[in-house]
């Protein structure tokens, strides 16, 4: 087994839109193609696996997933990985870091130590109106 994961410099073209698709589910369109046109532009930075996850409150996901799987084969192998997609969380307001895209990348990174680096595109939330709570 390698001793260090080996990542591509840029995130694949494909990655991208999956990210915008999967932050479709979360947010309004136009603030998913500002989100995805900030990645696209963002610097790459690198954070470990384990706070990765503990940032966005997700659980590790087992070796016996298949895109764990599939993605640890790859880290075996040497096969660069993409960089995953980032939108920071906003502790203040109560939300949570986003992985757009490359959980299972962390996951797999993550199964061979947790505190792997893994090179990330990270963006903030744009600034919206809050609206007062009402209770």
């Amino acid at each position: 087994m390698p001793t260090t994961v080996l990542w591509r410099d840029e995130p694949a073209k494909h990655d991208y839109p999956a990210a915008g698709n999967y932050l479709s589910l979360l947010a309004d369109p136009d603030t998913v193609a500002y989100l995805v046109d900030q990645l696209q532009h963002a610097p790459i930075e690198h954070f470990r696996a384990n706070d990765l996850l503990r940032a966005a409150g997700l659980e590790l996901l087992p070796l016996g997933d298949y895109s764990v799987k599939v993605d640890l084969k790859k880290m075996i192998l040497g096969t660069p990985l993409s960089p995953v997609l980032i939108v920071r969380g906003d502790v203040l307001n109560g939300f949570p870091l986003t992985i757009a895209d490359g959980y299972h990348r962390i996951c797999a990174s993550y199964h061979l130590s947790e505190k792997t680096y893994i090179p990330c595109k990270v963006v903030d939330l744009p600034v919206k109106e809050v609206v007062p709570d009402k209770s």
